[in-house]
This record gives C-alpha cells, sequence and structure tokens, in this order.
C-alpha cells in the first residue's frame, strides 16, 4: 500500500531541565551509544520517512551541526528552523515550522523511543481533512508510564474529546506520535492568541471542531525518556535487544 506521507517534523527546542545532570542537550542524550533524536531518525527512516524537519532551540548550533552528520550516516534529508523562544511551550516550537510544511507529516517529540510499525500502521491511514491523528496508548497499565507526567487522553467514537496531564478522566495515554495536516498550524495560532502555547492546546482546537482524531497503537512499544527511571528503563530495553528497530549505521559524532 502507499503510504500517506515521507515527511517528518521533530521538535528538539528544549533544554530537558530532568536530565541536564546528564547532557546539557536533551536530543544529544547518548542512550546506548546513540543520541536520542538519532535513534528517532533512524526509527523514523526505518518505518519509511526520508524527510526530516527538525525544530532546534536550547543549543541550537550544536544541535544542527549533529544533525548534519546524521543526515549523512541514516541518508535522510534534514532541515533544521531554530525557535528563539525555546523556553516557551512546545506548541511555538511545532508552530515555528509551518513555512517547512505545506503538506502532511507526521510530527515526532526528539525524547520518545517507539516501535517503528506506529507509524508504519498510521501512514495507511487518512487524517481528518485540516486535521490530525495521533497515536494513543490504551493500555492504562503500561509499566513505562509516568502517570503524574503523561499527556492523557478522553475520547469517543474515535474522536479525542479532551487533552492534558491533569485529566482524571481519561480512556489512553498520548504518545507524542501524530499524524498531521496543516491545518494544526491555524489551530496553534489560535490557540496561542488565547495564551496556550502549547501542542496540546493546538489539538484541543480541532478537537472541539471534531478535527482530531485517535489511533489506537495496539500495545505496541514506546517510552518517553523524560527523567533518570525512563532514562534507566530506555538502557534496559536496549540492553535487552527488545526495541523493535535495529541500528544499521555508526554513531555520528556529537561536537
Amino acid at each position: 500500500m502507499t503510504s500517506y506521507t515521507d515527511t517528518c517534523l521533530i521538535i528538539a527546542a528544549g533544554m530537558g531541565t530532568r536530565m541536564a545532570h546528564r547532557s546539557d542537550s536533551k536530543p544529544l542524550l547518548e542512550v546506548e551509544g546513540y543520541a536520542l533524536i538519532e535513534r528517532v531518525i533512524m526509527t523514523a527512516r526505518d518505518a519509511g520517512l526520508s524527510r526530516f524537519v527538525v525544530v532546534t532551540g536550547h543549543h541550537g548550533e550544536q544541535l544542527q551541526k549533529f544533525l548534519r552528520n546524521v543526515a549523512v550516516t541514516v541518508d535522510v534529508s534534514i532541515q533544521c528552523v531554530q525557535n528563539d523562544e525555546w523556553t516557551r511551550a512546545n506548541g511555538l516550537s511545532v508552530y515555528c515550522a509551518r513555512e517547512q510544511l505545506k503538506k502532511p507529516f507526521f510530527l515526532l517529540m526528539s525524547d520518545h523511543l517507539f516501535d517503528p510499525q506506529i507509524i508504519r500502521t498510521m501512514n495507511q491511514c487518512s487524517p481528518p481533512r485540516s486535521g490530525l491523528l495521533l497515536g494513543v496508548d490504551r493500555n492504562l497499565n503500561n509499566p513505562l508510564i509516568d502517570l503524574d507526567d503523561v499527556t492523557k487522553v478522553h475520547s469517543d467514537g474515535g474522536k479525542i474529546c479532551h487533552i492534558g496531564k491533569q485529566l482524571s478522566d481519561y480512556d489512553a495515554f498520548d504518545t507524542g506520535i501524530f499524524l498531521c495536516t496543516p491545518g494544526l498550524f491555524n489551530a496553534l495560532q489560535y490557540s496561542m492568541s488565547k495564551g496556550d502555547d502549547s501542542l496540546s492546546g493546538g489539538v484541543y482546537q480541532l478537537a472541539e471542531q471534531d478535527l482530531a482524531y485517535v489511533h489506537d497503537i495496539e500495545g505496541r512499544f514506546w517510552l518517553d525518556v523524560d527523567d533518570e527511571m525512563a532514562f534507566h528503563k530506555a538502557t534496559a530495553v536496549l540492553r535487552a535487544d527488545d526495541l523493535p528497530v535495529k541500528t544499521v549505521v555508526e554513531p555520528a559524532t556529537i561536537a
């Protein structure tokens, strides 16, 4: 079957304060020999994506130099966009890439490990016109999840009703894997005009218009490497060789 898109946006602008003791640049944090963002790109490439737009921010010059090496070693196209207001919420980083993304694209986080089959499966679907499709984990007992930090989703009939970290009524977790149309940028612009710079704010605006749908990842692996405990979980998975994507290139050099 024909894939819906070959394009991917990765947001990598934040500092990652909870992991600052390990790396002064969260996307460049090495886990078992490879930087987090390098693993994300390799996994997405394994799933069939070949064009990448990466929004950088904190230590942007260092990260952009590294990504030039990754583009060569992984054999993909990588275009960088700098967000100088990287201390603001992540929705702004997504919005910064609006000029580079005029057609549908995947949106990924720079610090999430995941099974490439999630993207392969989602890429056989079509998001709603001017909307998005969010990969969700319906295993509410997933031992890899930090319940205090994960973004929660309340859905009904395949549509997102509410999304946020503080939801008490929810039926799924946000994996940070989105299949988007450029309509997301209009939603983010509106959300930011109302004082909410978060990606969830933009998603909620689309949900209000019945333009935000969920896609069940059916129990496949994903992990947000956001703190020390998650780092050790990621290390254990990689050492056990349980991650469904295999590294096939030498690690790029971090300056």
